[in-house]
């Protein structure tokens, strides 16, 4: 069984609070990476779309395990979002964790995609993480030791049609937290990158991703697992978090079968689970 890591407390903050700030917090992997650092008594800022529940989360958090929690409700789509939370964030509190959890998913043909939906996975898989990452860096870089979690996924490991958006804006998040990573060595913020399989979000989401077979089963997790062991790595200075050793598995067999074979499989099954006209 894994060993328990918890942060070392900053002696260059011990006389204000510190906090995580966890994007996408209102529901699923989001919803869970709250918890998980609320149950290891870190103080967390939510953020999430407006009327999505983050008054009543921050509530039962600070009344079942008494840290303190704070939130932001916003569209990280529109352009000036992200200005105005990064400017909240750094102005009122002291933040050492940051955890880049918002995105959005999806299979559709590509040609019959609307294009508001392309253009709002991009700027929330890329656009906003990167510049969230970017303008609260120098407030993780004032503390002894802080931390970068970018969740990718599974899918960042290769193409797929009828997803065709998708794995690319993932697999810009693995190429940015590697590189990222390499830049602030010796910085005291450690960067690293988590590719969690299909979770168990909902009932609704866990019958789709069923419904794509062996491909969508293989792997499914709770996002309470998945939260759980993948903050556990990050304070364990894990750079490349797979979790699970069906999801490993996965990795290795997206990583030696080679493209021309995976590549029409995995597609085959997607396609399966679009409407009938789409098809």
């Amino acid at each position: 069984m894994e060993k328990n890591i918890e942060p070392d407390n900053d002696p260059a903050t011990d006389t204000a609070p510190v906090y995580a700030l966890v994007t996408g917090a209102s529901r699923g992997l989001g919803r869970a990476f709250a918890i998980e650092l609320a149950q290891k008594q870190i103080n967390v800022l939510l953020v999430a779309l407006p009327g999505d529940g983050l008054p009543e989360l921050c509530e039962y958090l600070k009344k079942i395990y008494g840290i303190k929690c704070d939130y932001f409700e916003t569209d990280l789509t529109e352009h000036d979002s992200i200005a105005k939370l990064t400017g909240w964030a750094r102005d009122n509190y002291s933040i050492n964790i940051l955890i880049n959890n918002a995105g959005m998913g999806g299979s559709k043909e590509f040609e019959h995609a609307e294009a508001e939906y392309l253009d709002n996975m991009i700027s929330l898989n890329i656009r906003a993480l990167t510049l969230i990452t970017h303008q609260l860096l120098p407030e993780l870089k004032s503390h002894k030791k802080a931390w970068i979690l970018n969740v990718s996924s599974m899918a960042s490991f290769s193409p797929i049609g009828y997803k065709t958006i998708y794995p690319a804006t993932k697999v810009f998040v693995l190429y940015f937290t590697r590189g990222l990573y390499q830049e602030l060595k010796g910085t005291g913020v450690f960067v690293s990158v988590v590719h969690p399989g299909p979770m168990k979000t909902n009932v609704q989401v866990t019958k789709r991703i069923k419904s794509h077979g062996f491909f969508g089963k293989f792997g499914l997790l709770t996002p309470e697992y998945v939260a759980a062991r993948s903050i556990n790595k990050l304070f364990r200075h894990k750079s490349l978090i797979i979790i699970g050793w069906l999801n490993n598995l996965s990795w290795l067999v997206l990583k030696t079968v080679p493209i021309w074979i995976r590549l029409p499989l995995i597609t085959k099954q997607v396609k399966k689970t679009l409407p009938t006209q789409n098809q």
